[in-house]
């Protein structure tokens, strides 16, 4: 394991395709320490995970600058 491990692992970011040209924003509202967070993801079509962003306040237009891609 110890022996081929590490080169399988520097391999997997070269086999994973790349992200496609659509792509949404999810919004969900999680609770972390006990404080209301609002959790924004971008995703593409095909369900890859692009960026995520944590922000105490409800702001889409920071979410969509920080998520563009």
């Amino acid at each position: 394991m110890l022996k081929f491990g590490p080169a399988y692992a520097r391999n997997l970011p070269r086999l994973r395709p790349g992200p496609s040209s659509q792509w949404h924003l999810d919004e969900m509202v999680v609770s972390i320490r006990g404080r209301r967070m609002y959790l924004w993801r971008a995703v593409d079509n095909k369900g890859e995970v692009l960026d995520i962003l944590i922000q105490p306040r409800r702001d889409k237009t920071a979410a969509l600058r920080c998520s563009s891609v």
